[in-house]
């Protein structure tokens, strides 16, 4: 089953404007020849746009350092306050800004709609956080002394998002710097482009709204030298960086070789196990969505299913009809439910994974065709892949960043949870089951080695609420929720003597 309409480029040249537009970008000075916005619905260029230089990016640290200096002794409530100003905002431009997503990064409606909705829910949480900022106060071994710890804001935050999530990642970090008193300096993919512009005019009239100082949030356009300056600078304590694993490679060394501090969120090659106690009919529908939604683009995307061996003729046969049934067409149209990848690279990196996978043992049981090129010659859609393999071999172990769902086979438990972490990757994992024994398996110590574990749902989507990240070449950040705030921030811890004399600790004694 596939959509074939696509949109034509002019009307989505025309909605992507309208929706810049009404977000308050003014076109003429956005417009240029230095870095070309294009859609993957059909493949094609929409208009030039004007892009920083490296000499930019300096300029905007400063201003965003300068006003700094005047935020972080904001109280944090007021700071909140300009936060909920801006999911105001956000909810007011829901639409347009949900048109652009799709437009770039080719999202079907929903999930578009969804992201958007991802960033007032963290404008939401981080309100509240502006009243939550807590410190401790710890019992000090010497009398007429309290020991306590304080939390302040750290500086200007570099954040680097990926085209996959255009502007929710950017919204997790914003958000919550924001209200943490730093200020913010964004460098969006090249491929997404737009959505950033229409997310940066919108703070920005949340700012003015506010009365906030200028120059608290920048965006810089470009390409990869723009973000090399903004990983290099001296006055950005703070990268947060989403990409691939080698772009963590490289961030994470040269942040780390000036002192500086990271977040990277890396490659995920996210498994989940169905045991044979597991309720198919939940677990197909899970492990559909993870496999296919946002065209298999997203780091928490399912690539490996380990089912057990009892089962696995059933679960194959059974994803094999789903994979196949599949809309697949125009994100605009609300039947469709894949959506294009994001550029022919994609396409040929997939189609590259699949003949490696077939090499190495695996039988293709569905997808992996291009949907029709004649009516979209310049766009990639294809089918999602379903390809059984005979053991965990070197493709298998590869985040190939395209909807491709390996499944493997498994005898008992011990050997689900080995085959789930012996990959460098360590983002999501997910098992399903109707023992509970089976499921604290999973969660224990010794169980799923990645930073979020799920038990009957999809390694795909997290609420705003915990903390998310993985660990290993994941890269062991966190962002968003819980406790990921003090990452935003530094640490004091604060002695008070209030008994009139000198008192050493540990019973030192340095009188006369």
């Amino acid at each position: 089953m596939v959509t074939a309409a696509i949109s034509g480029t002019d009307e989505i040249r025309a909605r992507a404007e309208q929706a810049l537009t009404r977000c308050g970008v003014d076109l003429t000075a956005v417009k240029g020849d230095a870095l070309t916005a294009r859609t993957p619905l059909t493949g094609a260029d929409l208009f030039g746009l004007r892009a920083q230089t490296p000499e930019d990016v300096d300029r905007a640290v400063e201003a965003a350092h300068t006003a700094f200096l005047t935020w972080r002794t904001t109280p944090a409530p007021v700071r909140g306050a300009l936060v909920k100003r801006f999911g105001e905002l956000l909810t007011e431009h829901k639409q347009d800004l949900a048109d652009l997503v799709t437009i770039e990064a080719g999202k079907i409606r929903s999930e578009a709609l969804g992201e958007v909705q991802e960033m007032i829910d963290i404008c939401d949480f981080a309100v509240g956080l502006s009243r939550q900022l807590y410190g401790r106060t710890m019992p000090s071994e010497r009398p007429g002394h309290r020991l306590m710890e304080t939390w302040h804001p750290l500086g200007v935050v570099g954040v680097i998002s990926a085209f996959n999530f255009p502007v929710a990642v950017w919204a997790w970090n914003a958000a919550v710097a924001l209200v943490c008193g730093d200020t913010v300096v964004w460098k969006p993919s090249e491929l997404t482009p737009l959505t950033a512009l229409a997310c940066a005019a919108l703070l920005d009239l949340a700012i003015a709204d506010a009365g906030a100082p200028k120059g608290l949030n920048q965006v810089v356009v470009g390409a990869a030298d723009v973000g090399e300056r903004l990983v290099d600078s001296p006055r950005v304590p703070l990268v947060s960086a989403t990409g691939s694993t080698r772009m963590g490679r490289a961030v994470g060394p040269r942040v780390a070789a000036r002192f500086g501090r990271t977040i990277l969120e890396l490659g995920g090659n996210n498994a989940a196990v169905v045991t044979p106690s597991a309720d198919l009919d939940l677990t197909v529908n899970a492990a559909v969505f993870a496999a296919a939604g946002t065209a298999g683009q997203r780091c928490t995307t399912l690539r490996r299913l380990i089912v057990h061996e009892d089962i696995a003729d059933t679960v194959v046969e059974r994803l094999t009809a789903a994979f196949e049934r599949l809309p697949i067409g125009d994100p605009f149209q609300d039947t469709t439910l894949v959506g294009p990848l994001v550029n022919e690279a994609a396409f040929g990196r997939m189609r590259e994974a699949v003949e490696r996978a077939t090499a190495e043992g695996g039988t293709l049981c569905a997808g992996g065709e291009r949907q029709f090129p004649d009516a979209a010659p310049g766009a990639y859609y294809v089918r999602p892949a379903l390809v059984r393999m005979p053991a965990q071999t070197a493709v298998v172990r590869e985040e190939t960043f395209a909807p491709i769902l390996y499944v493997l086979t498994y005898r008992d438990l011990d050997e689900a949870i080995r085959l789930n972490n012996e990959v460098p990757q360590g983002l999501s994992a997910g098992i399903f089951t109707a023992d509970q024994s089976e499921a604290e398996r999973f969660l224990a110590p010794d169980g799923a080695d990645c930073g979020i574990a799920n038990v009957n749902i999809g390694t795909s989507g997290a609420e705003i609420g915990g903390a998310f990240g993985g660990e290993k070449e994941t890269g062991g950040g966190r962002e968003s929720g819980s406790d990921a705030w003090r990452a935003y921030m530094r640490r004091a811890t604060n002695t008070v003597n209030y008994s009139g004399r000198v008192a050493l600790a540990q019973g030192v004694d340095f009188s006369q």
